[in-house]
């Protein structure tokens, strides 16, 4: 999907979830308003308060975005982002991170983190391969990242990026012998970017984000991978702090 699709798509799950977290631990002025029917509270205008939420790097700037439009409706809040690989979100987590919300690339690394109300899928994304616009390692498909010669970048074993990489790599039947294993899909992009390898595996919304400073290169469908998106509050954080 389009990246300004995207943006208003998790817009909603992202505001609940801010809203939820403040309003629900009483840090409104007038604490939780009645429901009005249109699933927000006559108490949300009056949110106060402080907030962290802890996301997949790949949210890094749809969230950045959404979290300004909430703080310029809430000029009483504060949002502080935390963008990484969701595993090792999770693991801050569960080690005492003052995480208030939560929001993972995939739903394995949601399901590790403990202390957590229900979670909500809020969005689907599939994996492109980047490459630098001068394409100098010459590919076309997704055979080619398997050649000899080909620097590739992806993610770490353990991240939803790189799981989403290697189950492409098994249907296709394509052995890849990366150059470089990264922390997340920024970085791995960031490889890409600066021209330091031939092709990276990273997100659809990551190509399109990073506009003229890399070509996208479609994974056919049979071959391609996804990840689901869940957010969820944190029930054992510290909300609404002052």
């Amino acid at each position: 999907m389009a990246v300004r699709t995207r943006l208003l798509f998790v817009s909603v799950p992202l505001a609940l979830a801010l809203t939820g977290a403040l309003a629900g631990c009483g840090s409104s002025s007038k604490g939780p308003g009645k429901d009005t029917g249109g699933g927000t509270s006559t108490g949300a205008a009056n949110l106060t308060g402080s907030i962290n939420v802890f996301a997949a790097a790949s949210l890094t700037g749809a969230f950045t975005t959404i979290g300004d439009q909430f703080k310029a409706a809430h000029p009483g809040t504060k949002i502080t982002f935390n963008f990484g690989a969701s595993s090792a979100l999770a693991t801050q987590i569960n080690q005492g991170a003052p995480a208030d919300v939560f929001a993972s690339a995939a739903p394995k690394n949601m399901d590790q983190v403990k202390d957590k109300n229900t979670p909500t899928t809020f969005a689907t994304n599939t994996a492109e391969i980047a490459i630098p616009p001068s394409n100098p390692g010459h590919i076309t498909q997704l055979s080619d990242l398997g050649k000899s010669g080909v620097k590739v970048a992806l993610c770490q074993d353990q991240v939803p990026c790189g799981v989403v990489a290697a189950t492409v790599f098994s249907k296709a039947h394509v052995t890849v012998k990366p150059v470089t294993r990264e922390a997340d899909v920024k970085s791995t992009l960031a490889k890409v970017t600066t021209g330091a390898v031939d092709a990276g595996v990273v997100y659809v919304t990551d190509v399109k984000a990073a506009g003229s400073k890399v070509k996208g290169i479609t994974i056919p469908d049979n071959l391609n991978a996804s990840t689901d998106y869940p957010i969820a509050v944190l029930a054992a954080a510290g909300f609404g702090k002052p």
